[in-house]
């Protein structure tokens, strides 16, 4: 059976993303070295997790902004974040026109979830963004969260933990220091 998991890179003040975040700049100003474990400065221990990440996930599910700033040419091109995983879009306005195959257009959240669990089968439902997460926890449907918390602090821009809708208990299940990032896992108790 799928887990439901995220994971962000975060500022240490608790941010995804700098001010200002748009399709021109979709990590926002000043919050580019977010993902500096990824690229510029990763170690081999951050590529092992990264690699993971990837290998483990069968489905990934975003928001419609997350979507609106990173499909395409300039984005990620025909596919979606992971090239031919599938990605539900979770919108309360469909598009008007034809996207790639990859994506699937939904509603809400928990109908995304569903779905993305049956195409995932045994691997990873991955959620991206801060609010696809929020509320997948407010509903009680996140098993798993994953942070990268980057050595900065932004003062600004989108809040990973901004809307919970009440308090949570996590048992952290993984913490690995690298230079650029302290990647930290924690299972949802329930």
């Amino acid at each position: 059976m799928a887990i439901v998991s995220t994971s962000m890179s975060m500022s240490l003040d608790g941010y995804v993303t700098g001010p200002d975040d748009s399709r021109e700049h979709p990590f926002g100003t000043g919050a580019e070295g977010l993902h500096d474990w990824i690229f510029d400065k990763s170690t081999d221990e951050d590529a092992a997790i990264l690699n993971e990440m990837i290998e483990k996930t069968g489905a990934v599910i975003m928001g419609r902004r997350s979507f609106d700033k990173n499909e395409g040419d300039g984005g990620w091109g025909d596919g979606g974040p992971l090239g031919d995983t599938p990605v539900f879009v979770v919108t309360h306005n469909p598009p008007t026109r034809t996207y790639p195959s990859v994506y699937t257009f939904v509603t809400d959240v928990a109908t995304a979830i569903e779905q993305a669990k049956k195409l995932a089968e045994d691997k990873v439902v991955g959620l991206h963004g801060a609010t696809i997460p929020q509320q997948a926890l407010a509903l009680g449907l996140l098993d798993e969260i994953n942070i990268q918390i980057v050595p900065v602090l932004l003062n600004g821009g989108t809040r990973m933990f901004e809307h919970l809708g009440g308090q949570y208990t996590l048992e952290r299940t993984r913490c690995v220091a690298t230079p650029a990032a302290t990647h930290l896992q924690f299972r949802v108790v329930r």
